[in-house]
């Protein structure tokens, strides 16, 4: 059976209106359904936790991608609260940063990030997002 990837949704996170316009063209180039939203309590909010409480509706979104250096609440602080909510915490979440720090980049993966891409984002990276979407 075919899956229709139209079907994933995408939610990025990126406060540089530059990388959220390349972030959701690469993804709608592979065809994936993007929502963007430009800091971490926005993505909370999208997402049903801005106000503390954990949501127990499907949000409809499938994986989250999101930058690792915001003002306010930084990537990986938004990664800590998804895999803290008993129904989000199963949504992969990707981290991407231009910083290329082994430290950083090791605590995400070991925090629950599917993975950590360096940026600019790249069409290569979009497609290894396609395994983690495959177990959603």
């Amino acid at each position: 059976m075919a899956v229709d990837e139209t079907q994933f949704h995408v939610l990025a996170v990126d406060d540089s209106v530059i990388d959220r316009k390349l972030i959701e063209r690469l993804l709608k180039t592979s065809s994936f359904q993007v929502t963007t939203v430009d800091s971490g309590s926005k993505a909370l909010e999208f997402l049903g936790l801005n106000d503390g409480n954990d949501n127990d509706e499907d949000v409809g979104v499938n994986l989250i991608i999101t930058d690792y250096c915001m003002p306010g609440m930084t990537g990986y602080d938004l990664l800590r609260r998804i895999k803290k909510s008993s129904c989000l915490r199963d949504i992969p979440v990707v981290i991407m940063s231009s910083e290329n720090i082994p430290s950083r980049i090791n605590r995400c993966l070991e925090d629950g990030a599917q993975d950590f891409f360096l940026k600019p984002l790249q069409l290569s990276d979009v497609n290894k997002l396609r395994p983690h979407l495959m177990r959603t």
